[in-house]
């Protein structure tokens, strides 16, 4: 090696070692967020894989461990699988719905005056700030057989929107909604104000129409941000419990509006199968990383980066 690149070998490296490691960064939050969570999490496996029921809570019996035998039994119940199966259909519904409506929404708020845009954003973020309980309970009166305003103006009368199973879950996903949007629109108008507006200039001075600047421009521009959202849209939807519990009484008629986070619950708490239930929670956390992973990975081959 000459002595011009050792030099230059060493200057690289002294730039190298003055800057601190990128990882660096994330050890304060890492040093919260690691016990914070971890803990937790690791209690959760650790119930999982033993047979925990209200004999062992009282101290009467030692718990018994049973390796895979919870997750066994798990896979082997019919009614799981169905349950997945409705869980999954429900969310997807759900984040397509919060999408669409808070991007309609964010588009909306670029389009109006300053009133309506400040009526309109106090209006989302109450809704976004109600907590679910108190949310749910509202909607509730409002889908009320017999006092409930909707069934009065449209003529109603008598009306259970909580019966048939379809319907029921239209109430609750139309609450969800109402919950979740907000998030969406706001980081989506957030995102749309950040895009030089000389580009859309550009984009209508070639013939663009605004649908196709939306498409077009807007959209790609915004992917970044649509991936966090879906993601969010993606965890909370899966794992809804409030709302399903509340407005439907603990999952519906016969169990019809069930949803993982209910039968993880009803097992563990209604049957006292906590090692069971633990098992669905590890299963439903799976999937839920399972899914982030896989959107941030077709992300990334996408050439995009968050």
């Amino acid at each position: 090696m000459t002595a011009l690149a050792v030099r230059r070998a060493g200057r690289g490296t002294g730039r190298t070692a003055g800057r601190p490691r990128p990882w660096l960064y994330l050890l304060p939050a890492a040093a919260v967020l690691v016990p914070l969570f971890g803990y937790p999490l690791y209690m959760l496996g650790l119930l999982s894989v033993f047979d925990y029921r209200q004999a062992q809570v009282g101290g009467g019996r030692p718990s018994t461990f049973v390796g895979f035998g919870n997750y066994a039994t798990l896979f082997g119940d019919a009614r799981f699988w169905q349950v997945l199966l409705q869980t999954v259909g429900f969310a997807a519904a759900l984040v397509v719905a919060t999408l669409a409506v808070g991007a309609a929404l964010a588009v909306l708020l670029t389009r109006v005056g300053p009133v309506p845009r400040t009526a309109l954003s106090l209006a989302a973020l109450g809704a976004w700030a109600a907590p679910a309980m108190t949310g749910s309970t509202v909607w509730m009166f409002l889908f009320d057989a017999d006092l409930g305003l909707v069934n009065q103006v449209l003529g109603l009368e008598g009306f259970n929107w909580f019966y048939d199973r379809w319907v029921s879950f239209g109430v609750v996903g139309a609450t969800i909604v109402w919950h979740s949007f907000p998030l969406v629109m706001v980081t989506l108008y957030a995102g749309i104000q950040a895009i030089p507006a000389s580009v859309l200039e550009a984009a209508g001075l070639d013939g663009a129409s605004a649908w196709q600047s939306f498409w077009k421009i807007i959209v790609p521009l915004l992917r970044p941000l649509v991936a966090i959202v879906v993601i969010q849209s993606v965890i909370w939807d899966f794992k809804v419990f409030t709302q399903i519990y509340v407005m439907t009484n603990g999952g519906g008629v016969a169990g019809q509006n069930t949803v993982l986070n209910v039968y993880a619950y009803q097992t563990a708490f209604g049957s006292s199968e906590y090692g069971l239930g633990s098992a669905v929670a590890v299963v439903m956390t799976l999937i839920l990383l399972a899914i982030t992973l896989l959107y941030i990975r077709a992300l990334y081959r996408g050439g995009e980066r968050l």
